[in-house]
């Protein structure tokens, strides 16, 4: 599996949008920034042909300590779950 970074990523947008890196880079930056705000509010984000970003709310739970084997409590947590859209799992599962 290959992977992209953050500078990958500006350098395909630049080249791809006929962009400045420069002005790619403040693209994406306003881009996740705004993705992020908006999951921080317990907003939703959908992207039609993409998918949703989705803030999660886990409950707390019982588990093990593994060195110890003890029961603890594993405290509530919030996270971010992504359903990809159903054309996009389509493209995925060609």
């Amino acid at each position: 599996m290959k992977k992209i970074n953050k500078l990958d990523l500006i350098e395909i947008v630049a080249e791809e949008a006929h962009l400045s890196k420069k002005d790619a880079a403040n693209a994406i930056a306003v881009t996740f920034d705004t993705i992020k705000e908006n999951l921080l509010n317990n907003t939703e984000i959908s992207i039609s042909t993409f998918g949703s970003f989705m803030p999660i709310t886990k409950r707390s739970r019982k588990g093990t300590d593994p060195s110890s084997h003890k029961q603890i409590v594993i405290s509530e947590k919030k996270s971010v779950s992504f359903k990809p859209s159903r054309i996009f799992k389509e493209e995925l599962n060609k």
